[in-house]
C-alpha cells in the first residue's frame, strides 16, 4: 500500500471488521493527553514479547467513569489477522482500567488513567501488529492506538543517504537496508519477507511492499535509488509551558483568565529560508510542570495560541497545527482560521503543561495533504527511521515480526 509522502490522501469510510484496515481513532474532546509508549521515551511502543507498555490519558469530565480496553491482532497491512484471541492473547481482554486518580489543586479538574501491559489479566502471546481500543461503559469506542511486538531473530542494518535524484538532492533522504538472517532459515525470502519503513513513527507516510533488491546467502539488501525515499522536511518548532507564569523563548506573552493563556510568537514560512539546525523530538511532546511534583495530577491545562501569516501559498485551503499532541490528526480543534484584523491564521488549543513539537500543514481543496510546504524540505533534517521486518511461512495464519532496525539522518552520507 504505497503512499506518496509529499502528498497523501485521507479517506474515512465504514466497513465490516473483516478485512478492514485498522486505523487509529482519535478521542472525543473530553479525553486529552494520550501517552502510549514502551521502555523508551518515543511515543510509539515497539517492544519484544514480555516488555512493558504503558497507556495514560486524562478525562476532562472528571467523573471517574469506567473505561475498558480490547486488543486486535493485525497482519502486515493492518487488516485483522486470522488468529483467534486465544491464539494471540494470554488471558482475557475487555478489562476495566482500574488505575486512575483525580487531579489535585488544578484550575481545570480531570481524572488521570493509567494502564500497564502485560498485566495480571492479559498479555500478548505472539509477535506482530496490535491495536488497543479503549471503550466507555456504554461500549462506545473512545480511541485506539497501534503498537508493535517483535522477536529479535534477524539483524537489520539501516543507512541514510542523500537522494540520487539531483532534482531533489538537497531535499530528500534515501534509506538503504540490509537484513542478515544468520540462523533464521529463509527458503523464499521474496515471498516470505516484507518490510515497512517509517519516518518518525508516522504511519500515514510509511513505505510498504518493497522486495529485496539482492539476495546473497543469508543477506537481503535493499539499495534502491528511488523506492525508499522520504522528504527531509524540517526540524519541528517547539514551545514549553512547564512554567505557567514565565515565558520561554517561544512564548510572546502569558495572560490569566479562567485558565492560563500562552501566546506564541507569530511563526514564519521556513521553506523560504536556509536550513537551521536546532534539536527537536520529531513531533513528540513531553509532559512536565514546575508547579507541582506529580505531573499526572498536578499539571495545569493552558490555552496555547498559534499564529501564522496568511499568504497566497494558502489560498482558500485549510491549515492545521500538526504534532503528536493530537496524533497528527487534522481536526476542527487544530484547524486555523483567518483573523481579518491582523492578517494572520490563528487557532487556540488547550494542552497540558509540557514541552511540545509542532508544525503547520496544508490540506488542499482536493484532499491532498502537504506536510512540508510551510516548513520546507532539507536533506540535513534530523529524522528517525524505523524498519519492521515481517515474516510469513507457507501455511502460517499471521505475519510475525522477526526483527527491527533503526537509523537516524544525523548520520546521512552522500
Amino acid at each position: 500500500m504505497p503512499i506518496n509522502i509529499k502528498h497523501f490522501w485521507i479517506f474515512f469510510f465504514a466497513l465490516p471488521l473483516l478485512g478492514q484496515v485498522q486505523e487509529e481513532v482519535n478521542p472525543p474532546e473530553h479525553i486529552k493527553s494520550i501517552i502510549f509508549k514502551g521502555p523508551t521515551e518515543d511515543q510509539f511502543p515497539i517492544v519484544q514479547l514480555g516488555e512493558p507498555i504503558v497507556l495514560e490519558f486524562d478525562d476532562m469530565s472528571a467523573n471517574e467513569q469506567d473505561y475498558y480496553y480490547k486488543f486486535i491482532h493485525c497482519d502486515y497491512d493492518w487488516t485483522p489477522s486470522d488468529l483467534l484471541k486465544s491464539q494471540y492473547l494470554e488471558g482475557v481482554d475487555n478489562q476495566r482500567i482500574i488505575d486512575y486518580q483525580n487531579s489535585y489543586n488544578t484550575l481545570k479538574p480531570y481524572s488521570h488513567y493509567r494502564l500497564r501491559i502485560p498485566n495480571i489479566a492479559v498479555a500478548p502471546k505472539v509477535s506482530g501488529n496490535y491495536l488497543i481500543e479503549v471503550y466507555n461503559s456504554y461500549n462506545e469506542l473512545q480511541f485506539s492506538r497501534r503498537f508493535v511486538v517483535y522477536k529479535d531473530l534477524v539483524g537489520v542494518g539501516v543507512a541514510l543517504k542523500r537522494s540520487r535524484d539531483f532534482n531533489v538532492f538537497n531535499a530528500e533522504q534515501l534509506v538503504e537496508i540490509t537484513i542478515r538472517a544468520a540462523n533464521f532459515q529463509l527458503v523464499n525470502p521474496k515471498k516470505e519477507v516484507k518490510i515497512v519503513v517509517l519516518q518518525n513513527y508516522h504511519w500515514p507516510t510509511a513505505i510498504y511492499n518493497v522486495p529485496p533488491q539482492y539476495t546473497r546467502g543469508d543477506l537481503l539488501e535493499y539499495r534502491y535509488a528511488d523506492k525508499i525515499v522520504f522528504p527531509g522536511g524540517n526540524e519541528y518548532q517547539n514551545f514549553d509551558t512547564s512554567d505557567l507564569r514565565r515565558p520561554s523563548s517561544r512564548i510572546n506573552r502569558i495572560e490569566y483568565g479562567d485558565i492560563y493563556h500562552h501566546y506564541l510568537f507569530t511563526d514564519t514560512y521556513r521553506s523560504e529560508n536556509n536550513y537551521n539546525y536546532y534539536p527537536d523530538i520529531n513531533g513528540d511532546f513531553l509532559l512536565r510542570t514546575l508547579q507541582g511534583e506529580d505531573v499526572n495530577r498536578e499539571s495545569e491545562y493552558s490555552a496555547v495560541h498559534f499564529s501564522l501569516p496568511y499568504t497566497e501559498v494558502i489560498g482558500l485551503d485549510e491549515v492545521y497545527v500538526f504534532g503528536k499532541f493530537n496524533n497528527y490528526e487534522l481536526e476542527d480543534l487544530n484547524r486555523m482560521t483567518y483573523n481579518e484584523e491582523n492578517g494572520n491564521l490563528e487557532t487556540m488549543i488547550e494542552l497540558k503543561q509540557g514541552f511540545y513539537n509542532y508544525k503547520y500543514v496544508i490540506k488542499r481543496e482536493d484532499g491532498i495533504i502537504e506536510l512540508n510546504t510551510v516548513c520546507g524540505d532539507f536533506h540535513f533534517t534530523e529524522n528517525q527511521y524505523l524498519v519492521l521486518v515481517y515474516y510469513r511461512n507457507f501455511g502460517d495464519l499471521f505475519d510475525s515480526i522477526i526483527g527491527i532496525g533503526t537509523g537516524n539522518s544525523e548520520d546521512i552520507t552522500n
